[in-house]
């Protein structure tokens, strides 16, 4: 690939400026005279920060292929054979031309993204690429004609502990991995988002592409808090340089 991946552990990286904005509870007095009802208002949990996978993997299912429908099972090896096949900084892969590499595959990128939670959306900001994704928290649902992009359109909601991403909307231009594997443009992602511990996030992420694959499958990553690191400019252009 001609983007070429830092070395994290030998960086000097500064601290970071958390961008994380607070929920605001507005406090509400009763009309009538007498004392003040209290209200116990949950708290959302509180994703905020900078992340970084544990472990990278080529492989979105690191054990075993997806159960495809032919047409995707032909395409997908078509693909491999390219990519073993490639001249050397040059394949076939889109995100060497600067394509987004879509959802899921943006957060599993070998950079750092960070989460900034607001009142009424939870956004990501990747290095990679410097995309930003969306998450609405409002209640809203999706639109109903959805114009495919690469990043899909994202609405989501906290259960417990736990933040559950609903994503439709995509093209079917991207890779869910760097080994070819293939999508259409029905794909529904489902992810589950729950902080284990103060430095551990898991990512469970649940494909549903009935054009692709005979039937739904999950994967999940774990990423790692990095408290001293910052996102950083990332630009990729025509001629695979990364600046």
């Amino acid at each position: 690939m001609g983007a070429t991946l830092r070395n994290r552990s030998i960086i000097s990286i500064v601290v970071v400026a958390v961008f994380a904005l607070p929920l605001v509870i507005f406090a509400q007095t009763a009309p009538h005279a007498g004392p003040a009802k209290t209200r116990t208002v949950s708290a959302a949990p509180d994703f905020s920060g900078v992340w970084f996978m544990d472990e990278y993997h080529r492989n979105i299912l690191p054990k075993e292929d997806p159960p495809f429908q032919p047409w995707a099972e032909a395409l997908f090896k078509k693909r491999n054979f390219e990519n073993e096949h490639r001249e050397p900084d040059s394949g076939p892969d889109p995100t060497e031309r600067c394509i987004p590499p879509g959802i899921p595959r943006t957060m599993l990128q070998p950079f750092p993204w960070e989460i900034v939670q607001a009142r009424d959306r939870v956004i990501m900001i990747f290095e990679y690429q410097s995309l930003i994704r969306q998450i609405f928290m409002d209640g809203r649902g999706h639109p109903r004609d959805l114009e495919p992009t690469y990043m899909g359109h994202a609405i989501g909601k906290f259960e417990g502990n736990t933040l559950v991403i609903d994503t439709v909307g995509f093209n079917d231009k991207t890779w869910l991995d760097p080994m070819g594997l293939p999508h259409s443009d029905a794909m529904h992602v489902i992810e589950h988002i729950r902080r284990v511990d103060h430095d551990t996030l898991v990512d469970e992420y649940t494909i549903d592409d009935p054009k692709a694959y005979t039937k739904s499958w999950t994967t999940k990553r774990i990423f790692k808090l990095k408290p001293d690191w910052q996102i950083q400019e990332y630009v990729c252009s025509e001629n695979n340089n990364v600046k």
